[in-house]
């Protein structure tokens, strides 16, 4: 029963963080709109001579961008780590593979004319 108060008292305490995380979100989101609504105005008239906008239209590029850059609900990776792990170990097979292939007794540095031609002497033989 203790351990169940503990639980309960806990879950509660975190509710105004929650509350806070929530409207310190939803207030850097609208803060975002006005920073690019005020670089947009200041610098894209000048140099591409296209109209101000307003604040819901910056507003509303940003969350275009977030849509086509991350699509529609964000783009969360749990296995970034094993991707990232995975595409080392290709990029290491790929390098082990590389000097192997150029440092050949014979090669110095050239293409290797048996993968091109099937054969060591090359198309005049």
């Amino acid at each position: 029963m203790v351990l169940h108060e503990r639980r309960t008292c806990g879950f509660f305490k975190m509710i105004p963080w929650i509350i806070i995380g929530i409207f310190g979100a939803a207030a850097l989101a609208l803060l975002f709109g006005l920073i690019v609504m005020v670089l947009w105005n200041w610098i894209m008239p000048e140099i591409f001579s296209l109209p101000e906008i307003t604040y819901w239209q910056a507003w509303g590029i940003v969350l275009l961008a977030h849509i086509l850059f991350k699509g529609p609900l964000g783009h969360h990776d749990n296995h970034h780590n094993s991707h990232h792990h995975e595409q080392n170990w290709n990029r290491d097979d790929w390098h082990r593979k590389f000097h192997e292939r150029f440092n050949r007794p014979g090669n110095h540095g050239g293409s290797d004319q048996r993968d091109v031609y099937g054969d060591e002497d090359g198309p005049l033989s």
